[in-house]
């Protein structure tokens, strides 16, 4: 008899010197890494369902729809509403869905994954994901290749848990690379109007602010590389009181970037998500910052995951 499958599928797992990294089958997720056995993500267990969507690819669109409406060329989508207790469409249409490996070697993993036709969503898209570990830490390359006759718009996003260390997140200090944050409606998590400038206290996450009291869900745009940044990178940092941690690095597309502080993560209690995105929350409708693929085209970037 064979052994069960753990509800995340298969566990793939590379290694380059001290750091070791999980990924699972189903989903695709980042489900470990650490390095020298310190951990730079939160973790759960291969037979739990990913909690608070950790790890979850965010493909073709990050974060939610209102209602799972939107429009194409002005044809009506509608799309399965995955977050029914506020109507929503949200986090994209693989997280629950198998990948298929394509290649895993000693540091590297990918795997691919299709977005095929359906309701709410008629254009057909290839996805793959490649998770590599070097001196540098983790990197993170996703394509998404267009395999129908018409240009679409879409989004990517990823939802990780990075962590500091053994640091309880309370003590933790969040610096963010962002300008903006985008106002919502508390209730269903959508935009209410367009995004301000930083203010009051949320000038303190261009400088880092410690996670102490600090509730977040919140989307913040304006993500950018500081101009003398040698290699063009967006930077989001969570260091301990020592300043250790570990950085999240992202390619310029990743203008946004979604914080939320979750005080139920099993087994650790209060950890934080630190998603870097392509585009807002709701972007299928505000059009806001939306990429678009023709016939045949491939984007490609990558972001990920550094030691400090």
């Amino acid at each position: 008899m064979n052994d069960p499958v753990p509800a995340t599928g298969r566990q793939f797992e590379i290694a380059h010197g001290a750091a070791r990294a999980v990924v699972t089958e189903v989903g695709a997720a980042l489900r470990a890494f650490e390095v020298g056995g310190v951990p730079y993500s939160e973790t759960y267990g291969p037979d739990e369902q990913p909690p608070s969507a950790a790890g979850a690819v965010l493909v073709p669109w990050p974060n939610r729809v209102a209602d799972g409406h939107w429009t194409l060329d002005g044809e009506p989508q509608q799309l399965a509403l995955s977050e029914p207790a506020r109507h929503n469409a949200i986090h994209g249409l693989l997280r629950h869905a198998p990948w298929r490996l394509v290649e895993h070697a000693e540091s590297t993993v990918v795997l691919h994954a299709m977005v095929v036709a359906q309701p709410g969503w008629p254009v057909p898209l290839l996805t793959s994901i490649g998770y590599t570990l070097d001196d540098d830490g983790l990197t993170v390359t996703h394509t998404v290749e267009n395999l129908g006759a018409r240009a679409t718009p879409f989004g990517v996003g990823v939802h990780p848990y990075p962590r500091a260390g053994h640091a309880e997140t309370d003590d933790c200090v969040l610096r963010l690379a962002a300008s903006s944050v985008l106002p919502v409606d508390p209730e269903r998590l959508l935009p209410t109007r367009p995004p301000r400038a930083l203010q009051g206290d949320e000038i303190e996450f261009r400088t880092g602010r410690r996670l102490a009291g600090v509730l977040l869900d919140t989307a913040f745009g304006g993500a950018a590389p500081a101009p003398d940044d040698p290699r063009e990178r967006i930077r989001h940092t969570l260091t301990d009181p020592t300043g250790h941690g570990v950085e999240l690095w992202a390619d310029p597309v990743f203008k946004w970037v979604q914080v939320y502080t979750a005080d139920d993560f099993p087994g650790r209690g209060r950890a934080v998500a630190i998603e870097p995105m392509t585009c807002p929350p709701a972007a299928l409708n505000s059009g806001e910052d939306l990429l678009v693929l023709q016939p045949g085209e491939t984007w490609i970037a990558s972001w990920g995951l550094r030691p400090l």
